[in-house]
């Protein structure tokens, strides 16, 4: 559900602000030639997707489950969540409730031998419920998946709103699921709006896991002493964007802020990501219900920078090392989302650049700043030094996931119901 600042005045100034915001020159191909293609549509709230080399691609309905889309075109439903209809088989552990759900899923490097998948989903196994990383592996004739291991299950999870004040049941989990090249398993996971997790060495919530395919910490893993060892990195607020840059193996972060600083993170071994929104943190006093990550908003006269200032994603008073942020949204938070690096001659100087997909936020139910950026980076990872809106060859969404596929299209998945396919110039 897109934000709702409430008013007139506010929705005009940040209308101007989009309009009036800095666009750099377009270095890669003329993506007004892009070809499109709708992969998929009717679906419900697609969240993520991934691939076998010959095409095949599994993906994710929040509130539905998972299944396949095999090379020509048909359509397999997997494992359904409780309540779901029309598929094989159904754990009914799994649920949907807000913005948790069936979240990421990843494909096994070495799916040939293992035909093992792994996905991220809301449980309600445990009391209280937890976010949990599975492991499947899949039928010959993909007609299913059996052999479920639960190889994370201890991702906090929101249960009520009274927990704690801002957000709904389900608030902010992470979710995304990655392999790097090295064949490393990654997690995203979010601070539920609940002040003590980011900054918690044991709850894993806020937190960048780095894991093997049990769900064991990386052995390079250098999180703060007392800190679980799956830490790769903390102090996040809701990661769902990660990235691995294809020549130097950078792990980048893209993040949502609070009505402020969506940030993308060149992240570092054992790093802090500086969120920390208990009371008495950089200079601030008390906060509604010990939580500042929105009081500012509360504050009569505070401009978006202001806010930025007194409750700032990355709290450098409190936490001197903490990481950096290398791109922030202007003082603004519109979302960010899933991100990826493109790479084939046919993207042209934008081979090597990374895609990020934009939700977008909304003024009195008006969609404004939905897109994908395209983020250039220098040669040693440390500055985006240029940021190009992708033109789309179609109506925009709230982007939810970005994946290269293996034909080198990047493919967008929509929380409206809708997988594309974009093709650049061969």
């Amino acid at each position: 559900m897109f934000r709702d600042l409430g008013n007139a005045a506010a929705g005009f100034a940040a209308l101007t602000l989009f309009t009036a915001a800095p666009v750099l020159a377009q270095g890669g191909p003329n993506t007004t030639s892009l070809a499109h293609e709708v992969v998929l549509e009717g679906l419900d709230a697609p969240w993520d997707m991934a691939f076998l080399e010959d095409g095949t691609m599994f993906y994710t309905e929040k509130c539905l489950g998972l299944s396949v889309r095999m090379p020509d075109g048909t359509v397999t439903p997997l494992l359904g969540m409780s309540g779901a209809e029309g598929y094989p088989a159904t754990a009914d552990d799994l649920f949907c409730e807000g913005q948790a759900g069936m979240m990421g899923v990843a494909v096994d490097p070495d799916f040939a031998e293992t035909r093992r998948i792994y996905v991220y989903s809301t449980s309600n196994m445990s009391d209280p419920h937890t976010n949990r990383l599975m492991r499947f592996t899949v039928a010959e004739d993909f007609s299913g998946v059996s052999e479920r291991t639960d190889i994370v299950d201890d991702v906090p999870y929101k249960m009520a709103a009274s927990d704690h004040p801002f957000g709904g049941p389900g608030a902010h989990n992470g979710g995304r699921v990655r392999f790097d090249a090295e064949g490393a398993l990654w997690l995203t996971t979010g601070d539920n709006h609940n002040a003590e997790i980011p900054q918690s060495p044991t709850l894993m919530g806020s937190k960048i896991l780095r894991i093997d395919t049990d769900g064991n910490a990386h052995p390079d893993n250098a999180p703060p002493e007392g800190f679980d060892p799956r830490t790769f990195t903390y102090g996040h607020r809701n990661v769902q964007g990660i990235a691995f840059h294809p020549e130097t193996g950078d792990v980048i972060a893209a993040e949502h802020g609070p009505w402020h600083s969506d940030e993308i993170t060149v992240l570092e071994n054992g790093g802090n990501a500086g969120w920390d929104p208990r009371d008495n943190m950089a200079g601030r006093g008390d906060c509604p219900d010990g939580y500042c990550g929105y009081s500012p908003n509360q504050e009569e006269g505070m401009d978006r920078y202001e806010r930025a200032s007194f409750m700032p994603m990355t709290d450098t008073e409190t936490y001197p090392e903490a990481m950096r942020p290398v791109w922030d949204n202007n003082g603004w938070s519109q979302g960010t989302s899933s991100a990826v690096f493109l790479e084939g001659a046919g993207w042209g100087d934008w081979d090597g650049a990374m895609a990020v997909g934009i939700m977008g936020i909304g003024f009195g139910g008006t969609p404004i700043g939905q897109r994908i950026d395209i983020m250039e980076f220098n040669d040693d990872v440390t500055e985006v030094v240029d940021v190009t809106e992708l033109t789309l060859p179609m109506e925009a969404g709230r982007f939810r996931s970005l994946v290269l596929g293996p034909d080198g299209s990047l493919y967008a998945a929509v929380d409206e119901g809708m997988i594309h396919k974009l093709t650049p110039p061969q």
